[in-house]
Formats: structure tokens, sequence, C-alpha cells
């Protein structure tokens, strides 16, 4: 079974059903349309010779195009490497060259620097040129130049096997390099199937897509819809951040099921005008990727009370793990985030002390998982995929050590306490501190770097970078524009401050603890 039969069922189904819609411009595209679409680019990549295994890179901004380049690559056997459209050309060079891809969909716009960065690294894989993004009229019409040139033969689908890799997202690393999380059909489909049982989805429902396609939300965005037939409103980045533009989004297309991180309800609860707009039509909202916090949640639930709320967690390797339903009313009295809940039906946890063996209920313990949803690895990272699992035991599970830091309650919902590792959540996204300090660590005037995350009193992520500098004291415009040439947007550092040394311990290692107090 693979991602794209999701796809091929609903095109013979629900074929003249809208399919995907662009919040942006309100432009849509049906089943039918979708589906020869992506049918033709799986022809084109078998025609430049993409195989079975093979990796191919997506380099475009959220639109229909992109929808049909997941699943025209996943119709050829091969596995998708979406990155970020507005992350520095050199990180999205690193990932598609470190994934070794066959070839990339890639728009116009972002050809010049990206083939640059890549000739640096040895190897320009071949490329289709979207002109423009929108509407699945970009792709066509690079389709239609290049079968101008020489048509590509119709194919059948791959024969794809389970264990299959469907797609690689890359996340942030501790080295200093974006690790990729590998994926398969058998981990995906698990979990399109439990949100499937858990939030029964309807063919006149309506989803949101908030979350960018190199980002893991994505994965309930983009199937769990398409495998029922509902109708996908992609959410464009420029949108994405403006409450009162989400609040008309959700308006005007009658969104039945909201997913996103909890910081854009947020500020939807604080900044939307929810009572200017009719949210009558949403019946389920999800969230997941941080804490969000009890008065932001308290605040929007109260001006959109009709929905069934839900806090998904999971890390990219798991995708959702764990979920917990709000109540419907929030005490004034409450001021504890509500618990990441219980484990999802397909999978199994437990949780365990530093030596791994298993703690009991109520003491606190780092969360392991073990089931169909868990990936495969890290892309070419062998020592880190071990690392990433208790060693093997008689029961022949592979399970895979999240990080986080939780306490089983009496009612078997899990707690959330923290981090072990030095990973934070920022808007959602994964941010390893050690990856901006290695950024750091390139300018020239800097002597040392510590990164530490605060979080502020409404439960915001805010990234402190402390520096040591030689003679000349760069400027804070220097260090954001010099981060923004590797790091994406979120991970810049929001505050710098600077010191003649930075704080060590007794063992001569940097004092984060008290950098913290600082802050």
């Amino acid at each position: 079974m693979s991602l794209y039969n999701l796809l091929l069922a609903s095109v013979r189904e629900h074929g003249s059903r809208t399919a995907v819609v662009e919040g942006g411009t309100a432009e849509s595209i049906d089943y039918a349309t979708l589906g020869r679409l992506a049918d033709r680019l799986c022809d084109r990549l078998r025609a430049m010779g993409v195989e079975r295994g093979d990796r191919v890179g997506m380099y475009l901004r959220k639109s229909a195009d992109g929808v049909a380049s997941i699943f025209g690559i996943l119709r050829a056997g091969a596995a998708y490497v979406p990155v970020d459209p507005t992350a520095p050309a050199v990180r999205n060079a690193f990932i598609h060259n470190n994934c070794a891809v066959k070839a990339v969909v890639i728009e116009a716009r972002f050809v010049a620097a990206y083939r640059e960065e890549l000739a640096r690294l040895g190897a320009v894989p071949p490329t289709i040129v979207v002109p423009t993004a929108g509407a699945g009229a970009g792709l066509a019409a690079a389709l239609d130049e290049l079968d101008a040139a020489a048509p590509a033969p119709s194919t059948p689908p791959a024969d794809v096997a389970p264990d299959d890799l469907a797609y690689v997202l890359y996340t942030s690393g501790s080295t200093g390099r974006p690790k990729g999380v590998m994926l398969s059909h058998r981990n995906a489909l698990s979990f399109v199937g439990w949100c499937s049982d858990t939030f029964q989805p309807r063919p006149d429902d309506v989803f949101s897509s908030h979350a960018p396609f190199h980002f893991d939300l994505s994965i309930l965005d983009v199937y769990v819809p398409l495998k029922h037939g509902a109708a996908l409103v992609l959410i464009p980045e420029e949108v994405g951040k403006d409450p009162q533009a989400l609040s008309n989004v959700i308006s005007t297309h009658r969104i039945t099921m909201w997913y996103s991180a909890p910081s854009i309800l947020s500020l939807l609860a604080q900044f939307g005008r929810i009572a200017e707009h009719d949210y009558g039509s949403l019946r389920t909202v999800l969230f997941a990727g941080e804490v969000f916090p009890i008065v932001h949640l308290r605040s929007f639930k109260r001006q959109v009370p009709q929905p069934r709320y839900f806090n998904l967690y999971g890390p990219t390797e798991t995708n959702v793990c764990t979920f917990y339903e709000i109540p419907r009313e929030i005490p004034d009295d409450r001021a504890d985030p509500y618990p990441i809940g219980l484990t999802c039906s397909n999978l199994v946890s437990r949780v365990v002390d530093t030596d791994g063996l298993d703690v009991d209920r109520g003491a606190e313990g780092e969360l392991c998982i073990a089931g169909p949803n868990v990936m495969q690895g890290y892309w070419d990272l062998p020592e880190q995929t071990a690392r990433g699992f208790l060693p093997p035991d008689r029961s022949g599970e592979r399970w895979y050590k999240t990080g986080d830091i939780v306490i089983e309650e009496p009612d078997g919902n899990y707690r959330y306490v923290g981090r072990r590792d030095r990973m934070v959540k920022k808007r959602g996204y994964r941010v390893e501190l050690g990856e901006i300090e290695s950024c750091l660590y390139r300018h020239a005037a800097v002597r040392e770097a510590a990164v530490v995350a605060i979080a502020d009193p409404c439960g915001d992520m805010k990234i402190r970078a402390h520096l040591a500098v030689g003679d000349r004291k760069p400027s804070i415009i220097e260090l954001k524009s010099f981060c923004s040439k590797s790091l994406p947007i979120y991970m810049i550092p929001d505050v710098f401050a600077f010191h003649d040394a930075l704080p060590k311990t007794s063992t001569d290692k940097v004092d984060y603890v008290s950098l913290k107090s600082m802050s």
C-alpha cells in the first residue's frame, strides 16, 4: 500500500470535488485534475531516470503544485524531500545534497542561488523548473514545456512496499547541520489511519493547512483530507502570521478541521477579532508542537466554544504518539497546561530512567515510543540513529527515546515536564540550540557563543545568544544578517547579550544555568 493510493481512491470516488484551495487567492483544483497532474509528474520523473527508492527534492512555496508534486513523486516510487522556501539557499542545497536527491521540483525564483550552492557541493541534479507555483498551473506549464521537447511515456504507479521510504523531513541538528528523519509508507499510513479513526473526517469537511510541507504537521494536513475526499485549504506564509487574515480564511472558507501550533491559536485569541468573523463551521481544533499556555487556550475556547479540542503530542520521529481531549470548560483557577494525554491506540509507550529501566507510575522519566509510526532512522547517521533508541530487548520492539521527560498520572495520562537535551520548540518548530551556536561560531568576531531559550509569561519561546567577542563588537543587525545566511528565520536569536567571557562550571564547561538566570 502506497500513500499515493489514498489520492487514487479519492480521484475515482470524488473526481469532481474540490481537492485543494489556495487560501491566498481562492484558486482551486479538483481531485481529477490533481490526479492527472501527479501522474504527469511521475511520468516525467521516470523519463529523467527516477526509480523506486530514489529521493526527489521539493523547493516550492506551499501550493496545489506542491501537493501534486508530493503525489507524483510517491507514484514514481520515490521519496520526497521538502525544504523551507523561506530558508537560505545554502541550507536547502545542503539538505538535498546530503540526501542525494535524483531530481528537484523547484520554482524559478529559487534556481540561481540554489544551483550556485549545489555547485559548491559538487553535484547539481536535474530540475523541473516551475515558473510560478499556483493552483497547479505552474507545474502544468513546466511539464508542457518539457513534453513539447520530448514527451514522457505514460507509466503505471510503482509497486511500492510498505517499508519503502516515503519522505525525509529535515529537522534542526545538534551537530550544527540539519538531520533527515526517514519515514516510510507504513509509518505515515499508520498515523493517517489513527487520525481517521479518532477524528472521523467526512467528504464535506474543509481542512486547514497552516504548516509548511517540510514540517511534520503537514502529514495530517495533506493525507487525512485527501484520503476522505475532503477539501484542503492551503494557508500561505504571509497569511499564516496575520491573525486577522487567518480569521478571514477560517470564516470565508468555512473551515471545519483546524490544525496548527498553539502559538497560532494564541495569536488568533488575542488579535484575530474572532467576534467579527464566523467560526461556526469549526467542529475540531487540533494543536501540537509546543505547550499551549492555559491563558490563551482558555481565551480561544471561550470565544469559539463549539468544536472539540485536542492536544496532540509527538516528535517528527513518531508524528503524533499521544493525545488529550480538552474538557468543555476550563476553570478560571487552572494555571497548568493540560496533559499530553494517552498513547495513541496504534502505539505503545513506556517511561524509563537514565539506565533505560521502567519507572513507577508517578515518577519522572523519559517517554519512549514503539509501533508502526516510529521512524526508520536518520538519513546517513547510523550512530545517531542507534543513540535514538533503547538497546534491543526481548520484546523485539524498537523503543524510540523522545528526549521528553514526563510523569504518568494515576488516570494513565502523561504530563509533560521538560526536555532532557538542548532541543526546544519555537512556533512548533524543533530547534537544536547547538545548531545556532555552531552558526555563531563561524562569525569572525565571536570567541565564545552559548544559546539559551526562555519562555516568557505567555509561554512564547525566546532565543537568547550570549557572546564573548574580540576587539570589534558586531552590531545586532550584523549578527542577525549573518545568521539569516545559514538559519531559517525562526532559529535566528531574538536577543543578543555580550560578555567579556562566558561563565564556566567547575569542569570548565559553559554554565548554562547561570546564563538562563541572566535572561
